[in-house]
């Protein structure tokens, strides 16, 4: 997948998340994790500028996921230390700075994970505990319609899920 059609997936498995938030009347948070998933959406392809390390290897997997949302929550944690104790609102709840900066460290990586999938060459999400690949095989990496397309239907659908839960359709 390219970066335009990680972009839409990125969009896609936002949305409904967004949608839950932006319903809440947490906003703000909302427009977080929307704006670091779209603008962290083409990080596990450092593996291209990484030697020894094959392209959808160790960067493709949810351990990968895990330990950017590990490192999301350490600098959070840090904040905390330095500013105090820090919640984010979601709506009636509220959730620890470190917990809601792990979250959105993970679902940047499992959106292009999910980008990945569509493809024939798929992801491996579980490595090192296994070996297999998982492919939905619907599209090649390079295809300009479904890349396009997919970003066309990420902003549509973000675009809807905010919309409806504003009120404003």
């Amino acid at each position: 997948m390219f970066r335009t059609g990680h972009y839409g997936v990125s969009l896609l498995v936002f949305a409904p998340i967004g949608y839950t938030l932006v319903s809440t009347g947490a906003v703000a948070p909302a427009f977080v994790l929307g704006a670091t998933m779209l603008w962290l959406s083409m990080l596990p392809d450092v593996d291209h500028k990484l030697p020894a390390v094959s392209h959808r290897g160790p960067t493709h997997t949810l351990l990968f996921a895990g330990l950017v949302g590990g490192l999301f929550w350490g600098v959070a944690t840090l904040a905390i230390d330095t500013l105090g104790t820090l919640t984010v609102s979601l709506g009636e709840t509220s959730v620890g700075l470190a917990t809601f900066a792990f979250a959105v460290g993970f679902l940047t990586v499992v959106g292009h994970l999910v980008g990945d999938a569509l493809t024939p060459m798929g992801v491996n999400f579980l490595w090192p505990l296994s070996g297999s690949g998982y492919s939905l095989s619907l599209t090649t990496a390079d295809s300009a319609v479904w890349n396009y397309g997919l970003f066309v239907l990420g902003v549509f659908a973000t675009a809807a899920w905010v919309s409806a839960a504003l009120g404003v359709v």
